[in-house]
């Protein structure tokens, strides 16, 4: 079956088997290893992408359900050359260890930051809330990381959202 998809800028059509995730058709077909496989079940955030700027996770997603979308991966985060400042950040603020989990919380914090409204911790749920270290730590829980550099990943997040 063929597929159209925007990735990370560049239009693609890929012929695909309709039961293979959007992560297998990143990493596998289109090489781009940047999104890991982690759980594979949608548990730890290792593979986040922005499917139409809304993060999503790519293990979860067939292929065949994103047709005519645009993903973007970490790869499509730096634009012209530059980072993206929550790249920067990162590393800035030393917010990986490994790093395994890093390019997940990276699209993450992306599409986080244009999420409006309250959180689950959101004190009046009428407004849209300051990414204070609560509200961002609580927006990012779906992105686990193994090495605990938590600290640090909120702290990036921080500077860039202000």
């Amino acid at each position: 079956m063929n597929i159209t998809l925007q990735v990370n800028g560049v239009p693609r059509t890929v012929d695909v088997d309709p039961r293979i995730s959007l992560l297998d058709l990143l990493r596998e077909r289109l090489g781009l290893i940047g999104a890991k496989k982690g759980c594979d079940h949608g548990q730890c955030g290792a593979c986040t992408v922005l499917i139409d700027g809304r993060r999503a996770n790519a293990c979860l997603a067939l292929a065949v359900a994103v047709d005519g979308s645009e993903v973007t991966t970490v790869e499509g985060l730096a634009a012209d050359g530059e980072l993206h400042p929550l790249q920067s950040a990162f590393m800035e603020h030393d917010a990986f260890q490994c790093g395994y989990c890093t390019p997940g919380q990276l699209c993450s914090a992306a599409g986080m930051l244009g999420e409006p409204g309250p959180s689950a911790v959101t004190g009046d749920i009428l407004v849209d809330p300051d990414l204070t270290p609560e509200e961002i730590s609580e927006r990012m829980s779906g992105n686990l990381c193994r090495c605990g550099a938590y600290v640090n990943i909120v702290s990036a997040i921080g500077e860039v959202a202000r």
